[in-house]
């Protein structure tokens, strides 16, 4: 699938701004894409360990929640700490129980069941841990609970803070203190904090009302700072203002933590010893904590990051890892029986997809319908249809179809739906399942454009990898922690060859290949398209990457991790009359010879191109999609192979093609 292009539009102050920060023009129109202006925010940006903690007690509320807790310790009240079950509530839920643990509280924490409770708090939970507790605190969670909070605090039954960063609705849960950002008449600066945030302000809060010493921002506790940079890489806010401190100073001290749990799940993902990034955080660690929400509970997850000691933390952090491994297994065959069921639809005419299984497992589908957006860039959601007949599901979007108004639209089909603009839950009964999909077809159909179809990459310059060098990529990892808000850089270079293109790793599904000139070759790697070999060697590429360093034996040199690769506009030629009966005679010759025709649409291009003339992948598999919708080509999907059915290959070869009844070629001659 090619992406477009999105280029930054050319910058005329950017020459007297360069020289302002004192930097290279490259960095300094990157800072100006991120709407940085001045001097001083430059330097803030690059350097976020100078910005100082905003005072927590500008939080509103934040007098109340301390006051309260304070009064806890005192009296030695038992505290439950209340989270999320993914990782922003895993983190929080940690960081607030070891922080109040340290202080010498009674504490421990409840995680609600993802199957069974669902999101936030629920009444039954509520009136059982008012059976032992005399206080307790929400992390990441609460905001919208204001029954259930009304009924249970309200009978003096439990005092309740809730801690949260989700938007709130139009009335607050009465509890004893709210603290949340969002809040309207909340003054606190940063409104971008994730979960883990919000009780991280609070625990410096906390520090700062025992120590008795003024606030200042920069001496202020860092203590369990790398929870809260896994958290808030993993919930994918902003990396602006306070976050990019907490997360850069977070990875640095993750390196060498002290935490045994950190350090465990560290090792296991195989990243001891390593410069941890935000891939690292959002790729590797996230999703081993994940699982355990997903498949099992999420109390796993906290009882691994609060551990104390490394061998039970090891033995925690090897069952995350399994756990992980079964999730991707079930993601895997969601995502492959999804596909052969999507095989019989047009893809080129569907607005949307809409996809359900019976049992599929609800906390893996919505990583499921990521997939299929990734794959198919269409508005996706699947569902797990249950045994009592209710299909709840996950929602992904893409850019230009607000999700939430989507099924606002369609809400007379659904039970109930939340989220927002690019992700979102719902639950409907079965038997509305048709009208549902019709539904939202027809919705995504009259709010996309065919060029909102159209899967976009950013590129910030466009540059010839011969062009980069070592100073550069040094002084453009100042940009670093990337993540929302501040996307990592990638260049982009048009028309060139690349060169020794070859499959590498373990399962041999990585590629390698060099890019740049003879004498300034520059190693180029791109996860997952092995596949791409054949026409990397031989056909004109345009490629988006981001500049790297690679450091192996005491050598350091550059490479380029390549995010996009598609055919040059050269390659992209569209088979006519002509070269679609020159294709089909090279594939005929070629069932007639080997008894079938391979799946291997570039090595079927490589091939024509050694009987023929040279054709991209692009033209080949063009062909191949026309020839199936005239139904001239079939597959035979149990031995992964395309066919000429006897009759049909024997008219297909003496009459002649109809190719106005193929979509593919009719969609060509209106363009």
């Amino acid at each position: 699938m090619y992406k477009k292009w999105k280029l930054y539009e050319p910058v005329p102050e950017l020459a007297a701004f360069a020289r302002e920060i004192g930097r290279d023009t490259t960095v300094a129109a990157l800072l100006w894409h991120r709407g940085i202006r001045t001097r001083e925010e430059a330097e803030l940006f690059l350097h976020p360990e100078r910005l100082p903690f905003a005072d927590p007690f500008a939080m509103r509320d934040m007098d109340k929640a301390v006051a309260r807790i304070m009064r806890a310790l005192e009296q030695g009240e038992h505290i439950t700490v209340y989270g999320d079950y993914d990782v922003d509530g895993m983190t929080a839920t940690s960081l607030l129980t070891r922080t109040l643990r340290k202080f010498g509280a009674k504490v421990d924490f409840y995680i609600p069941d993802r199957m069974t409770e669902g999101y936030g708090l629920n009444r039954r939970a509520l009136e059982e841990i008012a059976e032992q507790s005399d206080l307790l605190i929400t992390v990441d969670c609460g905001i919208a609970s204001v029954a259930d909070v009304a009924a249970v605090q309200g009978a003096g039954k439990l005092d309740i803070i809730i801690t949260d960063h989700h938007l709130p609705g139009s009335e607050l849960p009465p509890a004893c203190a709210v603290l949340n950002p969002h809040r309207a008449d909340c003054p606190y600066p940063d409104k971008d904090l994730a979960g883990v945030g919000v009780a991280f302000k609070l625990c410096q809060a906390l520090a700062a009302a025992r120590s008795g010493k003024p606030w200042d921002g920069q001496s202020a506790s860092t203590d369990d700072l790398e929870l809260v940079a896994l958290g808030t890489v993993a919930d994918i806010v902003p990396l602006r203002g306070e976050n990019r401190r907490i997360v850069k100073q977070g990875m640095a001290r993750m390196e060498a933590t002290a935490l045994p749990g950190v350090a465990a799940l560290v090792e296991v993902a195989g990243l001891k010893d390593k410069k941890i990034t935000t891939g690292h955080l959002g790729f590797l660690l996230a999703p081993r904590l994940n699982a355990a929400g997903r498949i099992e509970s999420a109390r796993t997850g906290v009882a691994l990051l609060t551990a104390e000691d490394r061998a039970q933390a090891d033995k925690l952090a090897l069952e995350l890892d399994a756990l992980n491994t079964e999730r991707r297994e079930i993601e895997s065959t969601i995502c492959k029986t999804a596909e052969q069921e999507l095989e019989s639809l047009d893809m080129a005419e569907t607005k949307a997809i809409v996809i359900a299984g019976k049992g599929w497992n609800p906390g893996v589908i919505g990583i499921a319908a990521s997939r299929l957006v990734d794959k198919f860039y269409k508005p996706t959601i699947v569902l797990s249809v249950q045994e009592d007949g209710i299909c709840r599901g996950s929602c992904r979007s893409i850019e230009g179809l607000n999700m939430y108004e989507a099924l606002s639209a369609c809400k007379e089909h659904l039970l109930q739906f939340g989220g927002h603009a690019m992700a979102a839950g719902l639950s409907l009964r079965e038997e509305e399942l048709p009208a549902f999909r019709a539904a939202f077809a027809a919705y995504a159909g009259a709010h996309l454009s065919e060029e909102d179809y159209e899967p976009k990459v950013s590129v910030e310059f466009e540059m010839m990898p011969e062009e980069l060098t070592l100073d550069l990529v040094e002084e453009l990892s100042l940009l670093e922690p990337y993540g929302m808000g501040n996307p990592k850089p990638y260049f982009g270079c048009r028309n060139v060859r690349g060169r020794e293109a070859m499959a590498i790793g373990r399962e041999q599904n990585h590629l390698r290949f060099k890019l740049g000139t003879e004498d300034a070759p520059v190693t180029s790697l791109m996860w997952n398209r092995a596949d791409l070999a054949a026409a990397v060697n031989r056909e004109t590429l345009d490629v988006v990457y981001a500049p790297a360093i690679n450091e192996w034996n005491g050598r350091r040199s550059l490479q380029c991790m390549v995010e996009d690769l598609s055919l040059a506009q050269s390659e992209r030629v569209f088979p006519e009359k002509e070269l679609l009966r020159d294709i089909y005679r090279y594939l005929y010759a070629m069932q007639k010879g080997q008894g079938l025709i391979p799946f291997d649409t570039a090595a079927l291009a490589a091939g024509f191109c050694q009987s023929f003339h040279h054709i991209s992948q692009y033209t080949m598999g063009a062909a191949l999609r026309i020839f199936q919708e005239l139904g001239i080509l079939r597959e035979n999907l149990d031995e992964n192979h395309y066919y000429f059915p006897p009759v049909q290959g024997k008219q297909g070869k003496q009459g002649k093609m109809e190719l106005d009844a193929s979509p593919t070629y009719r969609r060509h001659k209106v363009i």
